[in-house]
């Protein structure tokens, strides 16, 4: 059974990270994760059924390059092993400090760039045990 990417959660220029934050919780969206720098570089919501991420940018010029996409799969190797096999140009296996579990980008007809992260059972239960520790926090708030 071939392996599958999943779970994709779109990524946006944001001017202002936190402005866009209080736009889509307008929507419904909760903010799950950011990099707690101060301005925001980046922050991921979901809602039902979705997600979507914010990247800080100072260029206005940034706002007009193509969608950025950030998927997953439990099977980063074989994946990529997968798209090469059927002509894809896949960049090498990278892992940067927010996915240890490694990471590839590629681009898809129209010059979308998407990113790919490893997501096993390992990073599940690390989300797992994040999300507990948030809701534990704030039912004592």
């Amino acid at each position: 059974m071939p392996v599958k990417a999943g779970y994709s959660t779109p990524l946006l220029h944001a001017r202002s990270v936190e402005d866009s934050i209080r736009f889509y919780q307008l929507l419904g969206f909760e903010l799950i994760d950011t990099d707690h720098c101060e301005p925001l570089g980046w922050a991921r919501m979901h809602c039902e059924g979705g997600a979507i991420m914010f990247l800080r940018t100072d260029h206005p010029a940034d706002l007009a390059e193509p969608t950025l996409l950030y998927m997953y799969t439990p099977d980063l190797t074989a994946l990529r092993e997968q798209l090469i096999a059927a002509g894809i140009k896949v960049a090498p296996i990278k892992y940067p400090h927010y996915m240890l579990s490694g990471e590839i980008t590629l681009h898809d007809p129209d010059g979308a760039k998407i990113f790919i992260g490893h997501w096993g059972d390992a990073e599940h239960d690390v989300w797992i045990e994040r999300i507990g520790r948030k809701e534990n926090e704030e039912s004592r708030a």
